[in-house]
C-alpha cells in the first residue's frame, strides 16, 4: 500500500498539530487565557525578561498547574506511542499493544498494592507519598515484564508466541490480584484506586514529572537508532539474522524499552489505553511501515492525541473532569473495531 503522505508533509502536519495542542492545553481551562497573554507568560516563565503588567495570575496558573500537566501529557503520549511501535515491530503485528508483555497490568498491580496496603497501614508517609505509588507501579510493571520475558526464553532463544501467551496469563493473574485488593479496600481507598485505574493528568507536578521526562528522552533517543533493525525484523527473524542484525539482543532491548516507557507512563498518569495501539497504526496507514519515519512521527502524534484527549476530559463536563482513560477508550475502541472490519475485508 502506497503512503498517503510524504514524510515531509506528515512531519509538518504533526508538528503544527502538536503546537496547536500545546497552546490549547496551556490556554484553555476553568480560567481561559488569550493567546498573547499565554505566550508572554510562558516566555517569562522560561526566564525571558519581557515587560508586562498583570501577568502574575497567568504565570501562576501556567507555572503551577498547566505547564506540568501539559508536559506530563506530552511525555506520556509520546512514550506510549513509541512503545506501541516497538511492540508492533517485535510481534510483527500492527494490532499489537504494549500491554501484551504485561507491563500495564503489572504497574496497576503495584499501584493497587501501594494504595490499599498504604491505606491499611495508616496512609503513606508525607515524605514518600509523591514517590512511593510511582515506584510501586514502576516496579510492578518491570517485574511482570521480566517474568513474561523469562517464560518466553528457551535454549537461549526468545519465542515471541510463548511470550505473548505468558503475557496474557500473567495479565489475568495480575487482574485477579487487583480484584482482591479492590475487595479489601475501604470506600475512600476504593475511590482512589478506581480513578487511578481510569488514568488522569490531574494533579501533575514537577516532582512526578522529571523521572518520566528522563525515561521518555531515553526511549525517544534510543528507539530511532534501531529503526533499520526493526525494518529488517518485518521480513522475519531469519531474514534479519542474514542481514547481520542480532535478533535476540534486539528483542531484549525492545522488551526492556517498552517496560521502562510504559511503566514510567503508568506510574505517572495511571492506566491510559489505546494510545500505543491506535497511534502507530494510524501513522503507518498514512506514511507506510518504514520505522525511520514511523518512530518520530508516532511520538509527535501520540503527544498531540493525548493533549487533545486531555482537553476533552477537562472541558466536556466542566467544571467536573472526565478520567482521560475514558476519553482515549471512546476514541480508540471504534478505531480498533474499524481496523478489524477493514482487516476482514
Amino acid at each position: 500500500m502506497r503512503p498517503v503522505l510524504t514524510p515531509r508533509a506528515l512531519f509538518v502536519i504533526l508538528s503544527l498539530a502538536l503546537l496547536l495542542a500545546l497552546w490549547l492545553s496551556l490556554a484553555l481551562g476553568p480560567v481561559s487565557l488569550p493567546l498573547g497573554e499565554t505566550l508572554r507568560a510562558s516566555l517569562r516563565l522560561l526566564g525571558l525578561p519581557l515587560a508586562g503588567d498583570g501577568q502574575a495570575q497567568a504565570e501562576l496558573i501556567l507555572g503551577q498547574i498547566r505547564m506540568p500537566r501539559t508536559l506530563l501529557g506530552l511525555a506520556v503520549g509520546a512514550v506510549l506511542a513509541l512503545s506501541g511501535v516497538a511492540m508492533q515491530g517485535l510481534f510483527r503485528n500492527p494490532l499489537a499493544d504494549p500491554g501484551l508483555v504485561g507491563v500495564s497490568s503489572g504497574a496497576a498491580l503495584g499501584a493497587a498494592f501501594a494504595i490499599v496496603i498504604g491505606a491499611s497501614l495508616g496512609g503513606l508517609p508525607d515524605a514518600l507519598s509523591p514517590y512511593l505509588l510511582s515506584l510501586c507501579a514502576f516496579g510492578g510493571g518491570l517485574g511482570v515484564t521480566a517474568m513474561v520475558y523469562r517464560l518466553g526464553r528457551r535454549d537461549g532463544q526468545t519465542n515471541v508466541a510463548t511470550m505473548l501467551l505468558a503475557g496474557i496469563a500473567l495479565t489475568a493473574l495480575a487482574g485477579a490480584a487487583i480484584g482482591l485488593f479492590t475487595y479489601l479496600a475501604d470506600d475512600a481507598t476504593l475511590r482512589t484506586l478506581t480513578f487511578w485505574n481510569l488514568g488522569s493528568l490531574n494533579g501533575a507536578s514537577y516532582t512526578r514529572l522529571w523521572p518520566l521526562l528522563i525515561v521518555t528522552a531515553g526511549v525517544a533517543l534510543w528507539l530511532p537508532r534501531r529503526a533499520k533493525a526493526l525494518n529488517a525484523l518485518l521480513l522475519g527473524e531469519s531474514e534479519a539474522r542474514h542481514l547481520g542484525f542480532e535478533v535476540e539482543r534486539l528483542k531484549r532491548e525492545l522488551v526492556l524499552c517498552t517496560a521502562l516507557g510504559v511503566g514510567a507512563a503508568v506510574a505517572a498518569a495511571g492506566l491510559i489505553g489505546f494510545i500505543g495501539l491506535v497511534v502507530p497504526h494510524l501513522v503507518r496507514l498514512l506514511a507506510g511501515p518504514d520505522h525511520r519515519v514511523l518512530l518520530p512521527a508516532s511520538a509527535l502524534a501520540g503527544a498531540s492525541l493525548l493533549l487533545f484527549a486531555d482537553l476533552a476530559a477537562r472541558l466536556v463536563l466542566a467544571p467536573a473532569e472526565l478520567p482521560i482513560g475514558i476519553v482515549t477508550a471512546l476514541l480508540g475502541a471504534p478505531f480498533f473495531l474499524y481496523l478489524l472490519v477493514r482487516g476482514r475485508a
